[in-house]
């Protein structure tokens, strides 16, 4: 029997005018023409000053007559951004869908309830998309012409996707998940999706129908991973089918409506000579990187939300031999090793009595008796950063995770602090000794302000000087200036120091290649 068989029959800032903050004013003179009965002010010790404008007239500042293309221009420039800025409205934002999508999208709501009568649910689940667009294709003729409505050739196309969309795929996400150009998605409640697209944020040109619409795609979400979000369980990390990151947060927490966050992953894996030649380091601090992840030093990388960590993971990981044995360990799988012998684990919530969850330091406990060569974490928050650097400094070289933070100084910091938060009782000394003998190389990288994604730091752990963790800095990025486009320019450097890790390397016959990439 045919899956859609099943009928129901025919149915129905002024700019320019403010003077520069920080420019003092010269005491006024009597001015050209002062009235004789009145001494200069200040009598003699004060003489008269030549030239001085009159009250309300423009002040020069001292500094232009200086250099004219100096202080003066850069801060009056300054100002008048400071006001666009402020003069900018902060209620523009909702995505509104215009012209031909428009058009579409009104014709799908009178298409669909229509549409559904004549479909059996189940049934279509089972087929793919092409082949349910196929099947769609009389039936959706049958529904046009029954609302009278004459479509051409392009848009009876655009419905039929939008349509398998609305049943198979996530709705109005499906485009903006197939737009390679788009790294991020954030929808802020039904009426507001943003997109990040070469590191700058836009609003995206699309909308969900309601509430209840942009919740039963965050539910089909989390439900394809065996997560589940809704008034109890409000919070929820889930994954998509390639991989890309999800999070979804419902009300009452989001006052806004149903919150989703998806960061999106290349389908082209991003190799460290890719970085470079990204420009997000220097070609010797791309060298350095892969003598460390050759070398099994045990790395971590530090950074922002979006600064690229999961990504430097990725690529550092193309450098393991395929000979080790790897396991990953994320509370959402987004790592994408190329090893063949990788086995990533994945957290589990608790249930709906708040039993049976598994957290990633019950995980990592457990990847110690699963005889791994190297263990990788996706990120540390809490108290598992103890059993990762146990692990670290357990015959477990080359191991490697990611946290957030701003700089290597505050990365150790919050090491320490992650180890504290837990169970064990351990002074703060032998905490900075455990990560000073367990870490090897931090790697920072940041997500500048021109949306740039940047290696800023490589810095080595040496090792302790009485209470201190003692770090030598390899690479750093230094900015210089910004170009007229809005483009940071900066320099990486090399600070011409010989590597501690040098033996390190040395085991692995990469000293040379190591030391001529660092000095």
């Amino acid at each position: 029997m045919s899956a859609f068989g099943r009928r129901n029959g025919m149915g129905g800032g002024p700019a320019g005018g403010r003077p520069a903050f920080g420019v003092a004013r010269p005491m006024q003179g009597p001015g050209p023409n002062p009235r004789p009965s009145e001494p200069p002010l200040g009598g003699e010790q004060f003489p008269p000053i030549n030239s001085v404008p009159l009250p309300g007239a423009a002040t020069p500042d001292p500094m232009a007559e200086r250099d004219p293309a100096g202080p003066s221009a850069a801060s009056s420039d300054a100002m008048q951004r400071l006001a666009d800025r402020q003069a900018l409205s902060g209620d523009a934002g909702n995505s509104r869908v215009e012209g031909f999508e428009a058009s579409i999208h009104r014709i799908k709501e009178q298409v669909l309830p229509r549409l559904l009568e004549r479909v059996d649910p189940e049934a279509a689940a089972t087929l793919s998309k092409d082949e349910l667009a196929e099947e769609f294709r009389p039936i959706i003729g049958e529904v046009l012409a029954e609302l009278k409505l004459t479509l051409n050739r392009r848009e009876q196309f655009a419905l039929e996707k939008v349509l398998v969309d609305e049943l198979l795929g996530l709705g109005p996400l499906e485009e903006l998940l197939a737009d390679p150009a788009v790294s991020d998605i954030m929808v802020n409640g039904p009426e507001q999706t943003y997109v990040e697209r070469k590191g700058k944020l836009e609003l995206a040109n699309i909308q969900f129908r309601d509430e209840e619409h942009l919740f039963q795609i965050a539910q089909r979400i989390c439900n394809s991973v065996g997560r589940r979000v809704d008034q109890t369980t409000p919070l929820a990390d889930a994954r998509l089918k390639d991989g890309s990151r999800v999070n979804v947060i419902v009300p009452p927490l989001s006052l806004r409506g149903t919150a989703i966050s998806i960061r999106k992953f290349s389908a082209k894996p991003i190799t460290i000579d890719m970085m470079a030649g990204f420009g997000s380091m220097s070609t010797k601090m791309a060298t350095a990187l892969k003598v460390a992840g050759a070398s099994r030093f045990n790395i971590v990388i530090s950074g922002g939300t979006g600064s690229g960590k999961t990504t430097m993971l990725n690529a550092l990981s193309k450098m393991i031999d395929p000979g080790e044995r790897v396991l990953t360990i994320e509370d959402a799988a987004e790592l994408r090793l190329q090893q063949p012998h990788w086995l990533p684990l994945e957290t589990r919530p608790p249930n709906l009595e708040g039993q049976g969850e598994i957290t990633i330091r019950d995980l990592v406990k457990n990847a110690l008796r699963m005889r791994p060569d190297r263990i990788i974490l996706g990120e540390i928050r809490g108290s598992e950063c103890f059993d990762l650097l146990a692990a670290m400094n357990t015959g477990h070289d080359g191991s490697m995770c990611t946290l957030h933070s701003n700089s290597p100084r505050e990365c150790l910091g919050r090491m320490e602090n992650m180890v504290m938060m837990g169970d064990i009782k351990m002074p703060k000394e032998a905490i900075s000794r455990q990560i000073a003998d367990s870490v090897d190389l931090i790697v920072q990288v940041k997500r500048l302000r021109d949306g740039s994604r940047r290696v800023t730091n490589i810095t080595e752990v040496i090792g302790m000087e009485g209470p201190v963790i003692v770090t030598q800095e390899l690479f750093k990025f230094e900015y210089l200036d910004e170009s007229a486009d809005g483009k940071i320019i900066g320099e990486y450097r090399s600070m011409g120091l010989r590597p501690y890790t040098l033996d390190k390397a040395k085991q692995y016959g990469f000293d040379q290649a190591m030391l001529e990439a660092c000095l």
